[in-house]
């Protein structure tokens, strides 16, 4: 079993439920996204970028995502207090996740298509 599907797999319910509906509903919008283990949690990569990430903290789950300024719609979802570069949607249960949200969020980023992490290293170099 790889780390990221183990990760998923052996976290405690409700919070497994959780991972495993947002996994399905990403896999069947990038049925190509590969799921790897980077800084001890599932993210999700398409054409060699970050996509977005999945993290089980206390009592909910993100589903974690970059340039969460440029979408426009379902904002009252969004988590982004005490953030710089990333964005959330928070789920306690199965039943707070709302398909059509985590389906605008992830083909909004496939559109944008541009590397979080180059863009990060960008506007540190150009501060100095």
């Amino acid at each position: 079993m790889k780390p990221a599907e183990a990760y998923i797999l052996n976290t405690e319910e409700p919070y497994k439920a959780i991972l495993l509906q947002l996994q399905s509903v990403i896999e069947a919008i990038v049925p190509e996204a590969e799921l790897l283990f980077k800084w001890r949690i599932p993210f999700y990569y398409y054409n060699g970028m970050p996509l977005c990430y999945l993290n089980h903290s206390r009592d909910y789950v993100d589903l974690a995502f970059w340039h969460g300024e440029k979408l426009l719609k379902y904002r009252e979802h969004f988590v982004t207090a005490n953030r710089k570069a990333v964005t959330s949607l928070r789920y306690k249960t199965v039943d707070d996740i709302q398909d059509e949200v985590v389906i605008y969020v992830i083909e909004q980023q496939l559109k944008i298509d541009t590397n979080p992490f180059k863009m990060i290293g960008r506007s540190k170099a150009t501060n100095t």
